[in-house]
């Protein structure tokens, strides 16, 4: 598996972590609160069109493809086909003894379609948006360090975990282990996970040895090697995107009391 970040030079790649965040964050707000069967694909293309512009459309779309067809499959199956809400509207058409139902079809899209803007939204800001970058941004605004380097670790975890999981086969493989063919990838995880767990162990030791001997845990300012470009515009825009999700929270508010 590829690392989460992919190193550009775009206009998104330059944005500081938080103005991506900001822009998540509302493009989330507008597909769960903004009514409409066609919001969330009118959302979905805007992502879509932020990815191209990011360089980063076909990996995130390739990924978001893996994930979510087997779960848009079984909706439209259990909502839609098998077991349909209670009341629903069978349409005229039918697949053979099948019949489809209105609310279920209509029901397994909506959820379908928000799973894609999140999916795409989140893997968005994860594609330009380095690690180290995202998790400074945050502890520079008051997110405790502790909490900053558990949210680093679970962002490289699987890809530190994959590439050390395909250095252990490549290994196996070098000392003649057949790993390629039938029952011998099943019999390859076996000896795959004795090196792999002692090695995760190992790295933690190592993290927590480092942390220590640059005084991680000690009260007080800190220094960082790492600088992000912030400027007044972007913190403009901030606030105002933080004004559109809180308007559409009081939208949503205001429709669900009428």
């Amino acid at each position: 598996m590829q690392p989460i970040y992919s190193p550009g030079d775009s206009p998104l790649h330059r944005l500081h972590p938080l103005t991506k965040l900001a822009i998540a964050g509302l493009i989330l707000a507008a597909t769960y609160l903004v009514p409409g069967a066609l919001t969330p694909l009118a959302l979905f293309f805007v992502t879509l069109i932020l990815t191209i512009v990011g360089g980063v459309a076909r990996s995130i779309l390739s990924t978001v493809f893996k994930l979510l067809l087997p779960v848009t499959l079984s909706l439209f199956l259990i909502q839609g086909i098998l077991f349909p809400p209670a009341g629903a509207t069978l349409l005229p058409w039918s697949l053979g003894p099948i019949r489809l139902t209105y609310e279920g079809l209509l029901f397994a899209y909506l959820i379908s379609a928000r799973l894609l803007v999140l999916s795409t939204t989140i893997l968005l800001v994860l594609r330009t948006t380095h690690p180290a970058d995202l998790v400074f941004a945050l502890t520079s605004r008051g997110l405790p360090r502790s909490i900053g380097y558990i949210l680093l670790v679970s962002l490289q975890i699987v890809p530190d975990m994959t590439a050390r999981a395909t250095a252990i086969l490549e290994a196996q493989r070098s000392r003649g282990l057949e790993t390629q063919r039938g029952l011998s990838k099943v019999r390859a995880i076996v000896p795959l996970l004795g090196p792999l767990v002692v090695g995760a162990l190992v790295d933690v030791e190592e993290r927590a040895m480092a942390l220590e001997s640059r005084a991680y845990t000690a009260p007080g300012p800190k220094t960082s090697l790492r600088e992000l470009v912030d400027t007044a515009g972007q913190r403009i825009a901030r606030w105002l995107v933080l004004l559109g999700i809180a308007a559409l929270i009081a939208g949503r508010v205001f429709l669900a009391l009428q």
